[in-house]
């Protein structure tokens, strides 16, 4: 039956639930019509080109992004921060990972300055910021430290999103001796960092 009362949104919508279930490469538009019960031509009235619609997906699946990273660290910090953040992550991949993929993927390239994905970006990145906070780190580590988290998060949750955990071992046990290691290793630097403050003769010579 044909499905009336399409919008830009319930087009985006339908079309980020089939990419979760397909896998971003497997998306045409011919298939995204016969899922809304439409002719393929009906799409081209609520969005331009499916490139226009993959950014639509990619846009709107950053910003669900940043808000579950956003909800799950709110009033936490420290090591809980890491953890819920880190989870958080974790669930959204393995949930939506079509949506993922695609949100990486345009993060990576924006069509330029006024690019509606650069502020969702910037929002997962403050997220992930706010879960580093409660170790106290300085400005020079925390950018290393950033990096550190974005790898080894994405990492972990596209490998195990793309069935890439093969060996016969806990993959929730696997995740939490990560997020363990990542927090001992944060936890060292504030440390050193308070060591070296408190061993300095004064003015630093």
């Amino acid at each position: 039956m044909p499905r009336a009362g399409l919008t830009p949104l319930s087009v985006t919508e339908a079309a980020a639930g089939l990419i979760d279930e397909i896998g971003f490469e497997n998306l045409t538009m011919g298939l995204l019509a016969e899922r809304l019960g439409v002719k393929t031509p009906a799409l081209y009235k609520h969005v331009t080109s499916q490139a226009d619609l993959v950014h639509r997906i990619a846009v709107r699946a950053m910003a669900e992004f940043a808000d579950a990273i956003r909800d799950a660290i709110q009033g936490r910090a420290g090591t809980d921060a890491l953890a819920a953040g880190a989870q958080a992550m974790r669930t959204y991949v393995l949930e939506h990972p079509g949506q993922y993929a695609t949100a990486d993927a345009a993060a990576a390239r924006p069509t330029g300055p006024d690019d509606p994905i650069i502020p969702a970006v910037e929002r997962v990145v403050a997220s992930w910021a706010a879960m580093l906070r409660g170790y106290h780190l300085d400005s020079g580590q925390e950018i290393h430290a950033l990096r550190m988290l974005r790898s080894a998060l994405h990492g972990f949750s596209t490998q195990e999103a793309a069935g890439g955990f093969q060996i016969d071992a806990s993959i929730d046990d696997s995740f939490t001796w990560m997020i363990n290691f990542l927090d001992r290793g944060l936890r060292d630097l504030t440390a050193d960092a308070t060591s070296l403050a408190r061993t300095s003769p004064p003015g630093g010579h």
